[in-house]
């Protein structure tokens, strides 16, 4: 029973419980199976996994010669008449689809819904199971990304690459690292258009005579575009790196092993004392994650400025205000807001800390005059130790002042590494640790206080030969044995969080501000019958 023999005052919820025979009621779930992709010749199937059900699903699959894996995006495709009411529609929807009002706060799917009803009989022939497919590619194509939409769902993507036209997307998987996919954009066109429409949605522009943009995506994704064959032989390329909803706590990072609950006790007391942090890696080492969980730890009520080039931090703080530059106008660049602009600024604001999400360049230099002032600073930067983060400090294009170095009181390198034996059905696995943090004491040196150990996967850490928390001793009048005792009730707390699965970014946040307010009060909770003499310093 098509569409188009409808009376026009039935409504698309009677239509979707049709299937094409005409069968009522029967429900969606048990309509639309998943289409089973042909797995090409050589693979296994080692996952399968839903990204969108029952539309499309995710199948990774391992060459059994070289172990090589395919990530196949498994789609429900449409058939004949399905694509052209598909056409039919998006046609419709490009003359009658409106952007939402503060007065008019019709969903796509009202909108869509209400189309439906006016142009039924004008509609092709399907079921109401071809028309939840066609919804379903409408969705894709219009709100979502297109062809790439599936990968942007999967939870366990860290980014997207395009290398050009005709070259499989790849997919940066949290369990398989770099895998190929069976996405690609077959023309120019197609991919011309697609990026075109992105950057539009993010409201920038890109053009043969600036191929160069970095924006953030609805969802704060970061896409990093080189546009047509101005820069690339292949023609455009992308990279999209992933925003996860629900980012990464202090306590993700101690249940996955990035750090332990001593490193992590550590830095909440020297984020409490308004001491400032640099973390360092290289690309793709998890800094901006590590930026996010660490700033969980500061005080609710802090005042929280951010400065970012792209949008990447994500803060519960109520307090918080979040900076981003803008590119310039023409090609004199008039207007650009730098970095530099950006923390001139906000000093002026008088915050508690001022974050930026990664130094580079001459605003390294107004990031470590607000801390001579007096303010909180975290930001990260692009280094493999402590010392090379030294000495790219105080040469071009930062140019710090030697005495001016142990302003930035914490290094903390933070690696990907892979681990020491093979496990997981023998692929090796590739994790995060903080492979060393040091000490900032003076201009001509840095002190490990905590290192990574490769061979056992532990962390040693010499937390009473910690010269920062002696200056905390110093400064809040407090001896150096109870700061210790301190560090120990923290460390309780963490691994109550840890224990009582406490990690979401909001719930880490309350309980450091209820801890902040009434310390005993959370200590005793957390450490249930234990005494507080039982704990060893």
């Amino acid at each position: 029973m098509g569409l188009g023999k409808r009376s026009r005052k039935k409504g698309l919820e009677k239509r979707v419980q049709e299937d094409s025979y005409g069968s009522p009621r029967e429900t969606l779930a048990s309509a639309l199976e998943p289409s089973r992709v042909k797995i090409p010749e050589g693979y296994v199937e080692v996952e399968r996994y839903p990204l969108n059900p029952p539309f499309c699903y995710a199948v990774i699959t391992q060459d059994e010669d070289s172990s090589d894996h395919l990530y196949i995006v498994d789609e429900l495709p449409m058939d004949g008449n399905e694509v052209e009411a598909y056409r039919t529609f998006r046609n419709l929807l490009e003359h009658e689809l409106k952007a939402p009002t503060e007065t008019e706060t019709l969903s796509f799917h009202q909108q869509i819904e209400s189309i439906v009803q006016r142009h039924s009989g004008d509609l092709p022939s399907i079921s109401g199971t071809g028309l939840k497919k066609v919804l379903y590619y409408l969705e894709r194509d219009i709100l979502g990304f297109e062809r790439m939409d599936p990968l942007m769902r999967d939870p366990n993507a860290e980014d997207v690459s395009c290398g050009g036209i005709g070259k499989p997307l790849f997919l940066w998987h949290r369990n398989y690292e770099s895998i190929r996919t069976n996405v690609l954009f077959e023309n120019e066109q197609a991919l011309d258009d697609f990026i075109m429409k992105q950057v539009h949605r993010a409201g920038k522009h890109v053009s043969t005579a600036f191929p160069v943009v970095d924006v953030t995506l609805p969802g704060k994704h970061r896409l990093a575009v080189l546009y047509r064959r101005e820069l690339t032989p292949l023609g455009t390329s992308f990279t999209v790196r992933k925003f996860r909803e629900d980012p990464y706590t202090i306590i993700d990072l101690i249940n996955m092993g990035t750090l332990d609950r001593d490193l992590a006790a550590y830095f909440w007391l020297l984020l409490e004392n308004k001491m400032s942090l640099m973390i360092l890696g290289s690309t793709g080492a998890g800094k901006t994650t590590a930026l996010n969980a660490v700033t969980c730890l500061i005080q609710p009520a802090s005042k929280i400025f951010t400065v970012e080039e792209v949008a990447e931090i994500n803060l519960p703080h109520e307090n918080w205000f979040t900076l981003v530059a803008r590119s310039g106008f023409g090609l004199e660049s008039e207007g650009q807001i730098g970095l530099f602009d950006l923390i001139k600024s906000g000093v002026r604001h008088r915050p508690d800390f001022i974050i930026v999400g990664e130094v580079r360049g001459d605003e390294a230099y107004v990031l470590f005059q607000a801390l001579a002032t007096g303010h909180g600073g975290l930001c990260t930067m692009h280094a493999d130790t402590a010392d090379s983060a030294v000495k790219r400090l105080t040469q071009k294009p930062m140019n710090i002042p030697p005495q001016n170095i142990p302003l930035m009181n914490c290094l903390v390198v933070i690696k990907r590494v892979s681990s020491p034996a093979f496990s997981d059905g023998g692929r090796r696995v590739s994790s995060r640790r903080v492979v060393q943090v040091a000490e900032n004491l003076d201009e001509n040196s840095v002190e490990d206080i905590s290192v990574w150990n490769p061979a056992s996967d532990s962390f040693s850490m010499d937390v009473k030969s910690s010269e920062l928390l002696r200056r905390i001793a110093t400064t809040t009048g407090y001896t150096h044995e109870e700061i210790l005792q301190e560090f120990e009730r923290r460390k309780v707390v963490l691994q109550w969080m840890s224990d009582q699965r406490i990690r979401d970014y909001r719930k880490v946040s309350q309980v450091v501000s209820s801890y902040h307010q009434d310390p005993e009060r959370i200590y005793k909770k957390a450490l249930g019958v234990m005494p507080l003499q039982g704990i060893d310093v």
